[in-house]
């Protein structure tokens, strides 16, 4: 009976946008009280630290660098660590953690709710769900993913985002902003952005952020040179060819109901994939919110597709060159000191209707590039651009690097989390 009831609620939920809104409204509630009843039975441990990424999807970020960390520390020697995965993720990685302490739970199970009501730290780079508000001996660490170039949050003023209309999303980023305990930030820069884009100005918690640098960044500065080859050996790649890596990012008003967001890769890559020199060959990195496929059929040994590999500091330094748009991932591949070349065939319309930028376009590290003709050419010339690039791109480094030394995952830890208690 309950479950015809569901699905009848299920297809009036599909079919009516007023009882639509009605129903997640209901849902919400119900979940809210849900968990409210879960923490009541479920004291807080101060020795229970759990960690999720991009809502389960990945194990990487910043919260994968502060896990490793902590595993090595020996002042958390008697700690648990618990990951929160999706279901199809947790089947494929459960073999990847071998450390006893670590406890592996499915997104929205019953041990996923329990964990975070028990759990004294709550590491996650992304959202919490919105009716999982943490109790007050808890505390939520923040940490982000990456320097934003575009606007976010409520510093995005162009309506028409695919994902919500401005005023839900901006709600979003007020609810979300109330948790946090500490908000990690990795120049000053980031710092004065998150204080407007996540409403920490409106919600006079200007204070909780803290500026160390991003640890996921770390492995940038500390990986060793023989895992480069490694690397390359595991993902297939040729070690014997120049690798690009192109990595954009989603666009807000590219999405199909039902589908997702996605990116027309045919009309604005693929000459350039079938006339790149056979002494190179190409990574593709996709947004993670990105849904439409790539058909690489005839690009078999020349492009490699690794948009589901979780973490990306593995293709930044296999990498010879990073080409990307408005994605924020040159920010830190900037650590690297290798050349960037900005592939932006659709700037005037994405600055203009989509979203505008924080900083000023001029001081990009590399070129701005509007054409496949181009991209190649600059591909070739990659020396001459590498020279004349060579000073704004140490200042572009020295502006918004400078605290990425290789000790940003230590600076956290020390900030936000109490060995002894």
């Amino acid at each position: 009976m309950i479950k015809l009831v569901k699905k009848i609620l299920e297809r009036l939920k599909n079919k009516n946008y007023f009882f639509k809104k009605l129903y997640e409204s209901a849902a919400e509630t119900y979940l809210y009280f849900k968990y409210k009843n879960i923490c009541h039975k479920n004291p807080t441990d101060d020795k229970i630290i759990i960690f999720e990424s991009f809502i389960g999807k990945q194990y990487a970020c910043s919260p994968k660098a502060i896990y490793n960390f902590l595993l090595n520390d020996s002042r958390f020697a008697d700690f648990t660590f618990v990951w929160a995965f999706r279901a199809g993720k947790l089947k494929k990685i459960r073999n990847e953690f071998t450390d006893p302490r670590t406890v592996l739970v499915e997104y929205k199970s019953g041990k996923y709710y329990e964990y975070f009501a028990k759990a004294k730290y709550w590491v996650t780079n992304w959202r919490i769900l919105p009716y999982m508000t943490k109790k007050k001996d808890q505390i939520l660490i923040e940490t982000w993913h990456g320097t934003p170039l575009k606007k976010i949050g409520i510093d995005l003023k162009i309506e028409g985002n695919a994902l919500a209309s401005q005023k839900k999303s901006h709600k979003m980023y007020l609810h979300d902003a109330k948790d946090y305990n500490f908000f990690v930030s990795p120049s000053a820069f980031c710092t004065k952005v998150f204080t407007t884009a996540f409403g920490l100005d409106q919600l006079h918690k200007e204070n909780i952020l803290i500026e160390t640098g991003y640890p996921r960044n770390d492995y940038l500065i500390n990986h060793p040179e023989e895992d480069v080859t490694r690397i390359k050996k595991h993902l297939n790649i040729p070690t014997d060819k120049k690798v690009i890596l192109y990595a954009p990012t989603w666009r807000d008003n590219q999405h199909i109901l039902g589908i997702g967001n996605t990116l027309d890769v045919e009309n604005h890559f693929s000459k350039f994939m079938r006339n790149i020199s056979d002494d190179y060959v190409i990574i593709m990195r996709l947004h993670y919110l990105i849904a439409s496929k790539i058909d690489l059929s005839g690009y078999e040994g020349k492009v490699f597709n690794y948009s589901q590999l979780d973490d990306v500091n593995l293709l930044y330094v296999i990498s010879d060159i990073l080409i990307t748009d408005y994605s924020s991932v040159f920010f830190d591949y900037a650590n690297l000191h290798r050349p960037i070349l900005f592939y932006m065939y659709d700037l005037d319309d994405y600055q203009n209707n989509v979203r505008d930028f924080y900083i000023d376009l001029k001081e990009l590290p590399g070129p701005i590039i509007k054409t496949e003709e181009d991209l190649l050419n600059a591909v070739y010339n990659i020396e001459t651009i590498t020279n004349q690039y060579s000073v704004l791109y140490q200042t572009f480094c020295d502006t918004y690097n400078y605290l990425d030394d290789g000790k940003a995952t230590e600076r956290v830890i020390n900030t936000c989390i109490k060995s002894k208690n």
